[in-house]
């Protein structure tokens, strides 16, 4: 005689009249303050020849560099992006005549200040072949917006199973499941606001330092913090 294993019993993956399921959404929507802003800059530099366009490449690109750390903590990031020296072909004559050499170097700078922002964006805009684009307002990949918002999220969850229980004499019994929209390859969270433009720069580098330009009045852009999560309960019996 051999002992059998009971047959493995597993819920049903759907609601029977015993045990009803309710399945929802629950939405939040925060608006909060950005934490931090980027902002790009590009130095550039022309000479007749290679070595004067890297001279002066190097010289205004170290000028840059050290303004950004002159604030200290207030800029939190500094990053060298792309390179270049490029030839300027000559437009009348034969043969591989230079007219000129461009140079350019690309840096993010990330703040944390935002009053140190609006006066290292203008004293950047003052130097000579410079450009300079942003701010871009942004928040932290762990900032506890995005956790409040989940939170509110599921809570909405739960009170709205609740109600649809309520509505129907009925009360919530246990959790079934509770996902992410993005784990069940829905449509993704809204996008990112459009850059805004640019700054161009006008004085020039070096020589006897001339009055600070006033610093740019900002107002930073609040984020908008999304969280969606589908739920599905088990609930009582309604009373129809």
């Amino acid at each position: 005689m051999t002992d059998e294993a009971p047959p493995h019993t597993q819920a049903a993956p759907y609601g029977t009249p015993d045990v009803p399921r309710v399945a929802v959404r629950g939405e939040a929507r925060l608006e909060v303050d950005p934490e931090t802003a980027r902002i790009s800059v590009t130095v550039s530099a022309r000479g007749k020849d290679r070595r004067a366009a890297l001279d002066d490449l190097t010289r205004r690109n170290a000028w840059l560099l050290d303004l950004a750390k002159s604030y200290g903590p207030s800029v939190e990031n500094i990053e060298t992006g792309t390179f270049s020296v490029t030839p300027e072909p000559a437009q009348h004559g034969r043969g591989e005549r230079i007219r000129a050499y461009h140079g350019r170097v690309h840096t993010t700078l990330v703040l944390n200040d935002f009053t140190a922002l609006g006066e290292l964006i203008t004293r950047i805009a003052d130097l000579d072949m410079t450009r300079i684009s942003g701010p871009w307002w942004s928040l932290r990949p762990d900032s506890p917006a995005h956790g409040e918002a989940r939170r509110q999220a599921v809570r909405e969850a739960v009170q709205r199973a609740r109600e649809y229980a309520d509505a129907l004499g009925a009360r919530l019994s246990a959790l079934v499941e509770l996902a992410d929209l993005g784990a069940e390859n829905t449509a993704p969270a809204p996008g990112m606001p459009a850059a805004p433009g640019s700054f161009r720069a006008r004085a020039a580098y070096g020589g006897s330092e001339a009055e600070a330009p006033a610093a740019l009045d900002l107002e930073p852009q609040r984020q908008t913090v999304y969280a969606q999560v589908n739920a599905r309960f088990t609930m009582t019996p309604p009373k129809l």
